[in-house]
């Protein structure tokens, strides 16, 4: 003994229980000398000492937020790159090499470890308990769970057909889903040895909230346990939740919260009204409840109701461009820069807030890298003015039969002449490797953001109405709702600009990458600038099918 309590590397606790075994071997008639030996030897081992000290690395790490895992799935990850590789091995001898390295016990091993680490797998786990049959036949297991300071995981209901408790739903990744011992279906009998007959949910709850220490659940397992398969489904979140607020949801203690523009990973859509999900890199691995697409465009359209009867949507109007569209959940996936190819810059905003002057400084840092299509018209060209230098002019026939045919991507009326601005122009700037900078119409939103153009929308929003007055004061800023005469912004035309931006974001916000807000003009250019320089340089979340 005095050599284990001399080597600083023998874990305490082994230690302390070797020499409690050495005091009570005489209280252990039962045990025999090589039962002893072999149970001491197994204490003094090198090997438990060090997967011991492993452990309680790994327990540590765990509560350090400079030690996370990046992802839980590391060796799904190899099988698909094997899969990549295998009808490639005869291209280079490099991707040979990686096939066959990637197959190897000793790598394949490593990944499964990371992902049971990373997966938080390797918290005490009991031994199932063998079924019983009770006096009617009925099969009975008993399950013991370790209860930690995570929530179980798991969902619990009444059964509308024969009133018992049963498990409602599993929380992939929590721990009742990494003991493998509790399905979907099966019902609840007892609790820590406490009939839950007649008892209601909430009171089931109570007893777990009030239980230390190991759980002992009685249950009658369900006919199918076909497990719950992990979705590869993100979606980007148009709208923010939390569940301690939300009265529908089965077990607030089981809600995800999150808030608008967050991803989130969707890993079971089993459930029609509540899906599993978790926050994209979040570092807890275990899923939480969140509403479906359905339940939620369900619940915003009875807002919708609400607010109709209580007269509170005066920036809605009947004719609104897209009024159907009800936003809830967009799929994403990851795009990556490609060199040659830039995304094209579209500022939204309400006239006046100041994005064709964030974009004219823009193009002044470099005229040979950004670039705004020439605009069509059906006025006849003025004095001075070259075809296709400031506008292209056509006949207004011309112009109302692209309209017909949708070449336009947005058009307006100004004193009887038409203006537009045309798909293809974009689309030769975009080839021909420059970045294009729009400042359309918001409605033109519609038809920019397709897989083939992947454009990045940034909203350029107004300040509140007194640092708008005075930053606009402040710099003299002229009013673009009179074209005939240079002057100032009116108090109406700054609530105006504010009346129309909140309309804008009500209605597309869920189309907007970056939001900026033009209080200062230097500040938000410089916003600009770096929004441009992640677009360039980044991965970033987009519609699912630009990807495809």
């Amino acid at each position: 003994m005095t050599a284990i309590m001399e080597n600083t590397n023998w874990d305490p606790a082994l230690s302390k229980l070797l020499n409690s075994l050495e005091e009570n071997k005489t209280d252990l008639p039962t045990c025999t000398d090589e039962e002893f030996g072999f149970l001491s030897d197994l204490l003094r081992s090198k090997e438990l000492n060090a997967l011991v000290n492993v452990h309680n690395k790994i327990i540590s790490n765990a509560k350090d937020d400079k030690f996370f895992p990046v992802l839980s799935n590391s060796m799904d990850i190899d099988v698909e790159v094997l899969d990549l590789l295998a009808v490639r091995t005869h291209i280079s001898e490099d991707c040979k090499e990686l096939f066959h390295l990637l197959q190897r016990p000793h790598i394949q091993g490593l990944l499964c470890a990371h992902d049971a680490v990373a997966q938080k797998d390797y918290y005490p786990r009991l031994p199932e308990i063998p079924l019983e049959v009770d006096e009617d036949e009925e099969t009975i297991k008993i399950v013991q769970l370790v209860k930690s300071n995570e929530p179980l995981g798991a969902t619990i209901k009444t059964c509308e057909e024969t009133g018992k408790i049963v498990i409602a739903r599993i929380m992939l990744g929590g721990a009742a889903d990494r003991s493998g011992l509790i399905h979907v279906g099966d019902e609840v009998c007892e609790v820590n040895g406490i009939s839950v007959e007649g008892k209601t949910p909430n009171c089931v709850l109570k007893i777990l909230q009030n239980s230390e220490g190991t759980i002992t659940f009685k249950i009658v397992p369900a006919d199918s346990k076909s497990g719950i398969r992990e979705s590869k489904v993100r979606v980007r979140a148009h709208f923010s939740y939390t569940a301690a607020d939300d009265r529908y949801i089965p077990c607030k203690e089981a809600g995800l919260d999150f808030v608008k523009g967050d991803v989130l990973h969707i890993v079971s859509q089993d459930d029609a009204y509540w899906w599993q999900a978790r926050r994209e890199g979040d570092r807890n691995m275990r899923a939480g409840l969140i509403p479906s697409r359905a339940l939620q465009e369900r619940i915003i359209i009875l807002e919708r109701q609400q607010k109709e009867k209580n007269g509170e949507t005066d920036n809605i109007k009947n004719d609104d461009f897209d009024r159907e569209e009800i936003p809830t959940y967009e799929e994403v996936a990851k795009l990556y820069p490609r060199p040659g190819f830039y995304r094209p810059i579209v500022l939204v905003g309400p006239p006046g807030v100041g994005r064709n002057e964030l974009k004219r400084r823009l193009v002044a840092t470099d005229p040979e890298k950004y670039r705004t299509p020439i605009p069509y018209t059906s006025r006849p060209p003025r004095p001075g003015e070259i075809d296709g230098k400031e506008y292209f002019f056509v006949s207004r026939e011309k112009m109302e039969e692209d309209i017909a045919l949708l070449k336009l991507i947005e058009y307006g009326e100004y004193k009887g002449n038409l203006y537009g601005t045309s798909g293809e122009s974009v689309k030769s700037l975009v080839n021909a490797g420059y970045v294009c900078l729009l400042s359309p119409h918001y409605q033109a939103l519609k038809m920019l953001r397709t897989p083939q153009l992947k454009p990045f929308v940034i909203y350029v929003k107004p300040p509140r109405f007194d640092i708008l007055k005075e930053t606009r004061n402040e710099a003299r800023a002229r009013s673009t709702f009179d074209e005939t005469n240079s002057r100032g912004f009116t108090d109406e035309e700054f609530h105006e600009m504010i009346h129309s931006a909140d309309r804008i974001e009500f209605l597309y916000s869920h189309l907007f990458d970056e939001t900026i807000v033009n209080a200062d003009l230097s500040m938000a250019f410089e916003q600009l600038v770096g929004a441009i320089s992640r677009v360039e340089t980044e991965p970033l979340w987009v519609p699912a099918s630009w990807v495809q």
